[in-house]
C-alpha cells in the first residue's frame, strides 16, 4: 500500500514569495519520499479558507477542497512560521477549521481524522518552536490524528537574531537528522495504521 502525505503550509506569504516554512515543509516530503511516502503540498494563504468550524462555510470557502485532500492522504504535515512566539495566524485558521472533524464519525463512531498521522514543522528567526510543536500536537491530537515519536522538525535562530531558514547557505546537521527521524517515524506509524484501523467507539 503506497503511503501518502499532505503538508499545509501556513506562512502568511502568498506565493510565489519564497517561504522558509514552505521550504521546512518540502524538506519534510522530500525526506517523507526516501520511506516511500509519495507528497504534495499547498500553500493555505493562497486559498479563501473562512473562519468557522463547520465542514463548509460557504460562498466561496475553499475548505471543502483542502479538506479533501487531507482525507485522502495518511499523513498531514502542518508547516508555520513563528510570530510573536505562536504559530501563525493561517495556522489557528487551519486548527479551526479541522476542529469540525471531531463530530464526523464513521458507522464504529470513530472521527473522521482517527488513523491518519500528524507531523509539524516550524522555523522563526524567535523563541516558540517548542511550544507551537506542542500546542499543535494537543489540538491534533484531540481532533484525532496520532502523533509520531519524535514527529517534528524545527528551526530557530539565535536569540534575536534575523536570518531565516531559506537564506541558510546548508541546513544545520540537527534540524537534518530532526527531519529524517519525523519522516521515518510518521511513516513507519502510518504504515501500520493503514494496516490495522483503531477499534470502533460503539
Amino acid at each position: 500500500m503506497t503511503i501518502s502525505a499532505v503538508a499545509i503550509t501556513c506562512t502568511l506569504k502568498p506565493s510565489p514569495a519564497p517561504s522558509s516554512s514552505e521550504l521546512i515543509a518540502r524538506q519534510t516530503l522530500d525526506a517523507l519520499s526516501t520511506q516511500g511516502v509519495r507528497g504534495e503540498m499547498l500553500r493555505a494563504v493562497d486559498h479563501d479558507i473562512h473562519p468557522g468550524v463547520d465542514r463548509d462555510m460557504g460562498d466561496g470557502d475553499a475548505w471543502p477542497r483542502i479538506l479533501q485532500r487531507v482525507h485522502a492522504a495518511d499523513i498531514l504535515l502542518l508547516s508555520t512560521p513563528t510570530w510573536l512566539g505562536q504559530m501563525s495566524s493561517v495556522a489557528h485558521r487551519v486548527l479551526e477549521r479541522l476542529d469540525a472533524e471531531i463530530s464526523q464519525t464513521d458507522d464504529a463512531g470513530r472521527p473522521s481524522m482517527l488513523g491518519k498521522v500528524a507531523m509539524c514543522a516550524v522555523v522563526g528567526n524567535e523563541d516558540g518552536a517548542h511550544k507551537i510543536i506542542a500546542d499543535v500536537f494537543g489540538a491534533m491530537n484531540d481532533i484525532g490524528f496520532s502523533i509520531p515519536a519524535q514527529g517534528s522538525t524545527y528551526w530557530n535562530d539565535e536569540a534575536m537574531g534575523g536570518r531565516d531558514f531559506k537564506d541558510l547557505d546548508t541546513v544545520p546537521t540537527a534540524v537534518a537528522d530532526a527531519t529524517n527521524a519525523a519522516a521515518r517515524n510518521a511513516a513507519h506509524l502510518a504504515q501500520l495504521l493503514s494496516q490495522q484501523r483503531y477499534p470502533a467507539y460503539e
